[in-house]
């Protein structure tokens, strides 16, 4: 499938919770524990530096999206922080790295200088192997600090690069 990454409009708030909320429902990955309602999601989506959806190049079909954003504020202001998702039956197709390749080149067009990973979950081996490709620096482990669905505990890995 070729791929077209575009800018999220109101007019993909269904496209975009539906994908986002698979995530949140697998429990593995994003923190968030809620489900966003359609207008909840137009808001939080449209609330970002920039949301970026990954297309069909062909149907038009949204099949994943990133959300990039300040990690911080102030002096530590041209820090980001990014989330990725896409949609599970189309996992493996190399989407999620479409994904993080624009946001890099998103967030340099912003202003941002560091593009800085809280919270990768340890067990998210495809996430931490495609950043360690993108020559992504792992700063370090946070012992148990992601809270999974099933209420076992996993450690994070921090990491971050240069944009």
């Amino acid at each position: 499938m070729e791929l077209k990454i575009k800018a999220y409009t109101e007019a993909d708030a269904a496209a975009a919770v539906k994908i986002w909320n698979q995530v949140v429902e697998e429990g593995n990955s994003f923190p968030q524990t809620d489900l966003l309602t359609e207008q909840e999601g137009n808001a939080f989506f449209s609330g970002q530096s920039f949301t970026g959806l990954a297309c069909d190049a062909e149907s038009g079909e949204v099949v994943g999206l990133y959300i990039l954003h300040p990690n911080n504020i102030g002096r530590c202001g041209h820090l980001c922080n990014a989330s990725y998702a896409v949609r599970s039956d189309l996992r493996g197709r190399r989407t999620g790295e479409a994904l993080v390749r624009h946001c890099l080149e998103k967030g340099k067009e912003l202003g941002f200088r560091i593009l800085q990973f809280n919270a990768v979950v340890q067990s998210n081996t495809a996430a931490l192997h495609l950043y360690q490709k993108l020559g992504f620096t792992r700063l370090g482990t946070i012992p148990g600090g992601f809270l999974m669905k099933d209420g076992h505990y996993e450690d994070i890995v921090l990491h971050y690069i240069a944009l």
